[in-house]
């Protein structure tokens, strides 16, 4: 078949196209980014979408001529500058739906969340709910799949990741209340093998399935699970009362969504995330793995426990650079005299006229440096040019003074693990 997946560049979507492209299908690739996506994803065809803008059913009928199945896996959990939860899951998913109708298309899956309903208040889960029961109302064969915590050893996004670095934390592990908040973790692969199965065997239709794993386990377990598959010694859990937990995720929410835990993630986890194994088994005909006996068969990597422990101090690293830039070119301003910085800027050659305007760009430009990274605005873009700002900051200060070489405690030598630590960010920055 030739098969349309929308969000193929996220977590699940990637796996999906991946499974359903080893199985024989033809894999058509609906992205924002058509060059990010050929680097992910080889091999395929690619149609550009965007689904804060297609929200009407004649966007969408184009790119289904010739597609015989559908596969929607796009979802954010939260919004945020230029993603709109309220585009991204009512209005693109129901107007794509609405054109599956018109396309008479043979197969319609919507991946949904489960944990999903009427009783969860959140933006996520009602516009997730929403686009559902659109779904359900119309004139098609659908499918709405509704996974628990998904998880492969190979790799994590999201919560998996959010789980691995806390259980990768040193000595202790700390716990959302008494951390006995239930899920079902499926393997991804057993996931992507329900999507496949459901696709070709078209014995199931109109349903809700909950993808899940064969036995409910409490948040301190698959932390503890982790922990022992990453290979770490004994940590002590700490259990964080559930009302501050709540104020910093009110404090990430006023921060755009920076954090490891939001409201919505929040709301979501006490919410439960557990259902019965049995429908999933009896419409794809196999019993998804357990949690232990699937960490047990992959064995973890020395990548693994980077991963894992860099997961807290990547924007810690991120954050600590850009105050630095930041006070580095305030206090430039409030406290530095302006005429020995005039100074060195006459001693590198700069020409008389230009010096109260290079005075001034010098320490401003340092301000926007720190600002944009702080507010995570293309952090691999701005770390290139904190890098070179870096490297002709040691160029001038070589032509202006380059007796401050000689001393042993210099700002010239901290500069140079600066330019590490940006290069380092740079690196590790892309969570994706």
């Amino acid at each position: 078949m030739r098969i349309l997946v929308t969000g193929a560049t996220g977590f699940i979507g990637r796996h999906v196209v991946a499974r359903l492209g080893a199985a024989g299908h033809a894999v058509v690739c609906c992205v924002r980014d058509i060059e990010r996506a050929r680097r992910l994803l080889a091999d395929h065809d690619y149609l550009p979408c965007d689904f804060n803008r297609d929200v009407t059913a004649d966007d969408w009928l184009p790119r289904l001529a010739g597609i015989d199945a559908v596969v929607n896996c796009v979802g954010i959990l939260q919004s945020r500058r230029g993603q709109a939860m309220e585009a991204i899951h009512r209005a693109a998913p129901k107007a794509l739906f609405d054109a599956c109708v018109q396309a008479r298309m043979r197969r319609v899956i919507q991946i949904s969340a489960l944990g999903v309903g009427p009783d969860v208040a959140t933006e996520y889960a009602q516009s997730k709910l929403d686009a559902d029961r659109h779904l359900q109302m119309l004139d098609l064969d659908w499918l709405i799949l509704r996974p628990s915590l998904a998880y492969t050893p190979s790799g994590s996004f999201g919560g998996t990741s959010l789980f691995r670095g806390l259980a990768a934390l040193p000595w202790v592990i700390p716990l959302v209340g008494d951390g006995r908040q239930l899920f079902q973790p499926i393997h991804m692969a057993d996931l992507t093998e329900a999507v496949r199965r459901l696709i070709e065997e078209r014995h199931v239709s109109r349903q809700i399935v909950n993808l899940v794993g064969p036995e409910p386990l409490a948040l301190r377990d698959i932390l503890a699970g982790f922990r022992r598959w990453l290979g770490l010694g004994p940590a002590r859990f700490v259990e964080v009362p559930l009302s501050l937990v709540r104020q910093l995720a009110r404090l990430a929410d006023r921060l755009g969504g920076v954090g490891p835990i939001t409201t919505t993630s929040l709301d979501m986890l006490l919410a439960g995330n557990v259902a019965d194994p049995g429908p999933l088994v009896a419409a794809t005909g196999f019993v998804p793995r357990r949690f232990a006996a699937a960490l047990a068969a992959e064995p973890a990597h020395v990548q693994d426990r980077w991963h894992a422990r860099l997961y807290f101090l990547r924007p810690l690293l991120r954050v600590t650079i850009g105050l630095f830039f930041l006070c580095t070119g305030l206090f430039t301003f409030l406290f530095w005299p302006k005429a020995d910085s005039i100074a060195l800027l006459r001693a590198a050659g700069f020409p008389e006229v230009t010096l109260p305007v290079a005075y001034y760009a010098g320490w401003a430009f340092d301000v926007v440096l720190g600002v944009t990274l702080l507010l995570r605005w293309r952090v691999q873009a701005v770390g290139r040019v904190m890098v070179a700002a870096c490297v002709f900051y040691l160029l001038f200060v070589t032509i202006a003074a380059p007796a401050e070489w000689m001393y042993p405690i210099t700002p010239l030598g901290i500069v140079i693990p600066l330019m590490v630590a940006m290069l380092v960010m740079i690196a590790i920055e892309d969570d994706r």
